[in-house]
């Protein structure tokens, strides 16, 4: 179903052929939400770019534009702003029958620009044997929300987790393991248990050098296929997947594949030889590289990719381009997208540099990067005072205990059991939409007062909203949507606030980025708060009509309030 957006600038293409400059080379842009809605709903700068490039008065330009578009259902008013800008008034009949056509629809009818493209997602990649932690939170609720957006635009989404199951550490772990294990311990809390023993190897460590030398034998026999050493390894992996996927569904997400490092570790060698003998990687100084030129990429020329080090051992960069390799010759896609943090920037530039170097030029390839997750006063939020880290199940459950004591206050009537959900949802939400709300570039204010607000642009406010949508339905009893007519401005308004919802999931489609979504939540919200003060709905001097529709206009909010806060990874509910 085309966006409201994508019918006007059909509109403007019949008017500029139709006035004579079809044959422009120019080319045609959206339209797009004025600034100021006093001026219309939609704006077209195609006039004044057309005119600009043939030298004649975009004005003009314009107005044969807006006199060649004749009679219109979907256009009120047409009318030449500025020096050559054309704004559009939805009509209001149209406008009712865009929102309930997209409310019809299970994704309220986003256009699927997606359909036949597949793209790869790699995001949150914690590593085995540890607890995931506030660093891997970015990563996860980004990626997730980046992975639902595509996937309701009509994209085949493979979402992989390439988990940190593989390396020097195992073999510290399974020293450990034989010689202080508590098998009590790792019975009850067994991450916690593997944590200490990795902390009392390295604390060991420091005064007996011989732990080292055992702990590498041990990763060389781990890296052989020891049976026993398998046996341990897959023990710990088996243990902490068990852990991630609480933490996963606790954030509502999941993954199609969770190829992890180990996955590639048989192949990595032949990687490396075949690089060497493609000429793609050099020797320099006993290690493997892959190098630059300018052409590779601005500052890439003085910054080889490491492939093998000197000891023979493989990187994670040797793992990421045999990863490219088993993504294009199993999924093929259109693209690779990683989430990872700021720090990575370089490195994953190198990563696609090399890749279209071994022939993987296909694909368009995206690195995601965020910035840090830090405390008001600015510190980076990595850890508790006593320098332990502070991991995810912990953030969760503290967001769920300051949620409960606020649902506590202002629920305390609601049943115990689903007090409890709703302190779960709103906690879970008020941390992932206090991310999702800002640009991913930026870094993350951790603020618990304003992320748990019920004003202002936080998750609480957006979920009462919705939660207030359907108290009112609930009260109206039975009712089916249908006779929506825009009488008044504000319903209107909220009705525009609506059907916009597609164009701003595209737009984050198209930049990577959540925020827009975010923005425009707030801003339903907001039309919503006017629909409310403006246009009452059950009182005794509604006629029916008004009602029906008023009801229907509630309705549609609620459809895409949930559909949205979905999307951003929140659990709409329906009271709270």
């Amino acid at each position: 179903m085309s966006t409201l957006a994508d019918k006007l600038t059909a509109l403007v293409a019949q008017a500029a052929e139709a006035a004579g400059y079809g044959d422009s080379p120019i080319p045609l842009e959206p339209c797009v939400p004025t600034n100021d809605p006093r001026h219309g709903d939609y704006q077209s700068n195609y006039a004044f770019r057309v005119g600009k490039a043939a030298r004649t008065n975009p004005r003009a330009v314009a107005q044969a534009m807006v006199d060649a578009l004749g009679d219109s259902e979907l256009v009120a008013s047409a009318e030449v702003a500025g020096p050559g800008f054309i704004n559009f008034r939805i009509a209001d009949a149209a406008l009712a029958a865009d929102l309930m056509e997209r409310i019809g629809s299970a994704t309220l009818g986003a256009p699927r620009i997606g359909e036949g493209k597949t793209m790869v997602i790699d995001y949150s990649s914690p590593n085995i044997a540890k607890r995931m932690h506030v660093g891997h939170l970015r990563s996860t609720i980004i990626g997730a929300a980046i992975d639902r957006i595509h996937r309701m635009l009509g994209y085949t989404v493979i979402a992989d987790n390439h988990i940190g199951d593989w390396g020097t550490q195992f073999g510290m772990l399974i020293v450990a393991w034989h010689r202080w294990r508590d098998e009590a311990a790792f019975a009850e809390d067994s991450i916690a248990e593997l944590q200490r023993l990795y902390r009392l190897f390295r604390e060991e460590a420091k005064e007996d050098a011989s732990l080292e030398d055992l702990a590498r034998a041990e990763t060389a026999k781990l890296q052989a296929g020891d049976a026993d050493n398998l046996a341990l390894w897959e023990r710990f992996v088996k243990e902490s997947l068990v852990e991630f996927e609480g933490v996963y569904e606790r954030l509502g997400v999941s993954f199609d594949v969770v190829h992890g490092e180990s996955y590639y570790r048989d192949g990595l060698q032949a990687l490396v030889d075949r690089l060497l003998d493609q000429g793609i990687a050099t020797m320099s100084e006993g290690a493997a590289v892959v190098e630059f030129s300018p052409e590779d990429g601005k500052g890439l020329g003085k910054s080889p990719l490491l492939v093998r080090k000197s000891d023979g051992a493989a990187l994670y960069g040797t793992t990421d381009l045999a990863t490219v390799e088993h993504r294009m010759a199993t999924w093929n896609p259109e693209t690779i997208v990683y989430v990872t943090d700021q720090r990575q920037q370089l490195h994953f530039r190198q990563v696609f540099a090399a890749a279209k170097k071994m022939g993987h030029t296909a694909p368009e390839y995206v690195h995601v990067w965020f910035g840090m997750v830090r405390n008001p006063d600015g510190s980076i939020m990595a850890s508790r005072k006593d320098g332990s880290a502070i991991t995810l199940v912990d953030l969760l459950d503290t967001a769920r205990d300051e949620a409960r004591k606020r649902v506590d206050d202002k629920s305390s009537h609601l049943p115990e059991e689903e007090r409890a959900a709703i302190a779960e949802a709103v906690g879970v939400g008020a941390i992932v939409y206090n991310d999702l709300s800002q640009n991913p570039q930026s870094d993350v204010i951790f603020d618990w007062e304003k992320m748990l607000a019920m004003e202002g642009n936080t998750a609480p406010y957006l979920m009462y909203a919705l939660a207030r949508c359907h108290s009112l339905l609930r009260k109206a009893g039975d009712f089916e949507p249908g006779g929506l007519v825009l009488g008044h401005e504000s319903e209107r308004a909220l009705a525009l606030q609506i059907s916009r919802t597609p164009e701003v999931v595209l737009q984050c489609a198209g930049t990577w980025k959540t925020n827009a979504l975010a923005d425009h939540l707030y801003g339903l919200a907001g039309a919503l708060a006017a629909f409310w003060r403006d246009c009452p709905v059950l009182k005794d001097d509604v006629d029916p009509a008004t009602r029906q529709s008023r009801l229907t206009l509630a309705h549609a909010t609620a459809v895409a309030m949930s559909s949205g806060l979905e999307l951003l990874g929140l659990t709409p509910l329906e009271r709270m």
